[in-house]
C-alpha cells in the first residue's frame, strides 16, 4: 500500500491550450519558432505506440545466437564456413524455451542468420542454410522447431536476420543482395506465424565484387509492416533503439521520447546535433533546443549470458548477482532488457546457463514479481528498505526530469534518493533503513506528472562470488615485448602451444585484424600460424578476451608472435592490450 506520494511544486512555462493537452503518437515536429520550454511540453505529449507499449511491458526478452558459430567456436563467420559443420545431436526448442521462461522471459528472438550467411531454415535463397547439413538429414527447420516450442508454451517470437551476409556472391551488388534479402524476409514473416519483434543492426561490408551493399531500408520496412504489422522493428527500425553498449548498462538519464532519430526518418538532425546511440544526453531540454523533431523511440539493454555471444566451452555464464545488476540497471532505467543465452553445440541450453537463468528467475519472483507475472505487494509500513520502484504512465507520455524519494524516519523525512528521468520503470537502490512511511517529489517535469506507480521494498541484492576465471597473467618462465603492432611472447624453453588469449583494453581501440607467427629459433624466423590471420569478432562493442585455438599444437616454439594488422579504430601502429599463450 502506498502511504503518501507528494508532487512538488512545478514551474512550467505557459503555452497555447491546443498544444499543452495534445498527445502525438510517435513523434512531433517542432513549429520553427518554438522555445525551449515549448518543445519541452510537446515532446512530453509523444507516446508509444500500441505495439511500443506492448514491447516495453515485456520487461525481460531474450536472444538465441545459434549457428555454425557455434561450431567453429567464433563470434563472426567469414561465410566460407561448411554447412556440414552444423549437426547438432540433440536440438530441443523446447527446452530452450523452458529455461527461458524460468527467467521470467516473455519474447524469444533467434539468430536466424549471422554475418556468415548461414540460415537456420530451409530457404529457397540460398544451399547455406540447415538443409546442405547433416542435421535430420537436411529436412530440419530450427525456425520451425522454435515456433512450436513457442506456441506449446506462450512465448513471443521474434526474429534477427543479419543485414551482413559474407556468403552470398551477390551482396555487394546492391539491387539483387537487396531483392534476396527480402526473399528471406518474407520466407521469415511469412511461413513461421507471429511476429512480435524483427531484430536486425547496421552491419555493412564489401561484397566479393570489392563494393560496400548499400541497403534498402525503406524497402525491409516496408516488407515487415506489410507481412507483420504488430511487431516492433528493432536497432535499424524505428520502433525501438539499441542503448549503446553490450554490457547491459542502460543511462541514469534515458530519455525514451529523443531527437536521435532513425534512418527511416531522412533527417541530418543526428549529425547536426552530434547525437549517436552512444551519446550519453538523448533527451535533455539542452538537446531538445536545437532540435526539430522528436520520436518514441524506446531503449533496448543487449547482454550476452556469457562473456562471448555464441557458445564457447571456455566460458561461464554470469553470477547471479551480475545478472541482478544488470537487471537494476536495464529494466530499472526504464529500457527493455535483452539477454542473449546462446545453445551448444548439442542444440541445448548448457546445464550452467540453464541452472542461472532458473536462479535469475527465483530472484526476479522475490524482489521484482510484477516481471514473473506475479503481484506486486507493498508490505504495511513501517518497514526496513532498500529500494524504490517508481513508474510513470507512458501512455501519456514521459515527463518527470528530476525526483527524490524521502523516508520517515523518527518523525521526520530523510533522503533516500534521487533521479532524473523516471520512464515505464526506474529502481533506485539505497542503504537500508527502517520507514514509517516514503514520499516521491517530482521536482522538475514537462507537464503534469502521471505516476502509474510508487513503492518501497526491500530487495536481495547477491553478493558477488569470487571468480574461478584464471587470472590473464602470463605463465612462468614467459616474458612478453611490445614492438609497434605486434606483441612476442619469449619462452623460457622450446614449448608447445595450443593457442593464445588476445585480451584488449577496456577503453580504446583494440587489435581486429591480425596474424599469428611462431618462431622456432629464437625469432630469426617466423612461420605464420596455418589459418590463423583473421580477425577478433565484435571486440569493439564487446571487448572481452578471446581465445584462438591453433588447428594443431605447435611444438619446439620459442616465440609466439601476434601482429595487429588494423585497430578497431584504424590501421595498426602500435599493439594494445594483452597476449597470453595457451599451453
Amino acid at each position: 500500500m502506498i502511504k503518501q506520494i507528494l508532487l512538488g511544486a512545478l514551474a512550467l512555462a505557459p503555452f497555447a491550450a491546443a498544444v499543452g493537452n495534445s498527445l502525438y503518437v510517435k513523434e512531433v515536429t517542432f513549429p520553427k519558432n518554438a522555445t525551449v520550454e515549448q518543445k519541452a511540453e510537446m515532446a512530453a505529449g509523444v507516446v508509444p505506440t500500441d505495439a511500443q507499449l506492448a514491447w516495453q511491458k515485456l520487461g525481460l526478452t531474450a536472444f538465441l545466437h545459434f549457428g555454425v558459430n557455434t561450431f567453429t567456436d567464433r563470434e563472426w563467420g567469414d561465410g566460407s564456413e561448411d554447412p556440414s559443420i552444423f549437426n547438432p545431436s540433440a536440438l530441443d526448442a523446447r527446452q530452450w524455451v523452458r529455461s527461458l521462461q524460468a527467467a521470467g522471459v516473455k519474447l524469444v528472438i533467434l539468430t536466424a542468420k549471422h554475418h556468415d550467411g548461414f540460415c537456420l531454415w530451409p530457404t529457397e535463397t540460398t544451399a547455406h542454410s540447415v538443409k546442405s547439413s547433416p542435421w535430420k538429414e537436411g529436412k530440419g527447420d530450427v525456425m520451425k522447431e522454435l515456433r512450436e516450442a513457442c506456441d506449446e508454451y506462450g512465448m513471443k517470437l521474434g526474429v534477427y536476420l543479419s543485414p551482413w551476409d559474407r556468403n552470398a556472391p551477390c551482396y555487394g551488388d546492391s539491387p539483387a543482395y537487396n531483392d534476396m534479402f527480402v526473399r528471406q524476409l518474407t520466407e521469415l514473416l511469412t511461413n513461421y506465424g507471429r511476429i512480435d519483434e524483427v531484430w536486425f543492426d547496421g552491419a555493412c561490408g564489401e561484397g566479393p565484387n570489392g563494393k560496400k551493399q548499400e541497403y534498402d531500408l525503406d524497402r525491409f520496412r516496408e516488407v515487415i509492416a506489410t507481412l507483420q504489422p504488430g511487431a516492433v522493428t528493432a536497432i535499424m527500425g524505428d520502433d525501438v533503439r539499441w542503448v549503446g553498449n553490450e554490457k547491459g548498462l542502460g543511462r541514469e538519464t534515458e530519455w525514451s521520447c529523443t531527437p536521435l532519430l532513425p534512418d527511416s526518418h531522412k533527417s541530418d538532425q543526428n549529425k547536426r546535433l552530434g547525437l549517436r546511440h552512444k551519446s550519453p544526453d538523448l533527451g535533455s531540454r539542452d538537446v531538445l533546443a536545437e532540435a526539430g523533431k522528436v520520436v518514441w523511440w524506446p531503449s533496448e539493454v543487449d547482454v550476452s549470458i556469457r562473456p562471448g555471444w555464441f557458445y564457447h566451452d571456455t566460458e561461464q555464464p554470469k553470477s547471479l548477482a551480475k545478472l541482478a545488476e544488470i537487471y537494476t540497471r536495464s529494466v530499472g532505467r526504464n529500457s527493455v532488457l535483452l539477454l542473449n543465452v546462446p545453445p551448444d553445440r548439442r542444440g541445448l541450453i548448457a546445464a550452467a546457463d540453464s541452472v542461472r537463468l532458473a536462479e535469475f528467475g527465483q530472484w526476479l519472483a522475490g524482489n521484482f514479481p510484477e516481471e514473473t507475472g506475479g503481484e506486486a505487494i507493498d508490505l504495511p509500513y513501517p518497514k526496513t528498505v532498500n529500494c524504490a520502484v517508481v513508474g510513470e504512465d507512458v501512455s501519456k507520455g514521459q515527463r518527470v526530469e528530476a525526483f527524490d524519494v524521502e523516508g520517515l524516519v523518527g518523525g521526520e523525512w530523510k533522503p533516500l534518493a534521487s533521479g532524473t528521468t523516471i520512464g515505464f520503470k526506474r529502481i533506485l537502490l539505497f542503504e537500508p533503513v527502517e520507514v514509517d512511511s516514503m514520499r516521491l517529489n517530482v521536482t522538475a517535469c514537462r507537464r503534469e506528472p502521471v505516476i502509474a506507480g510508487f513503492r518501497g521494498l526491500m530487495a536481495d541484492m547477491p553478493a558477488e562470488e569470487t571468480s574461478g576465471n584464471a587470472a590473464l597473467e602470463l605463465p612462468k618462465g614467459v616474458t612478453a615485448s611490445v614492438e609497434g603492432p605486434a606483441c612476442t611472447l619469449r619462452f623460457a624453453e622450446p614449448s608447445t602451444v595450443k593457442g593464445f588469449t588476445y585480451a584488449p583494453p577496456a577503453d580504446g581501440a583494440a587489435v581486429f585484424n591480425y596474424a599469428a607467427e611462431v618462431s622456432r629459433d629464437n625469432g630469426r624466423t617466423w612461420t605464420l600460424v596455418n589459418g590463423l590471420s583473421g580477425e577478433f569478432s565484435n571486440i569493439q562493442n564487446n571487448p572481452i578476451p578471446q581465445t584462438v585455438p591453433f588447428p594443431a599444437p605447435a611444438t619446439g616454439v620459442t616465440d609466439l608472435r601476434l601482429r595487429a594488422t588494423s585497430l578497431t579504430t584504424g590501421p595498426a601502429s602500435s599493439f594494445p592490450g594483452k597476449l597470453i599463450p595457451r599451453l
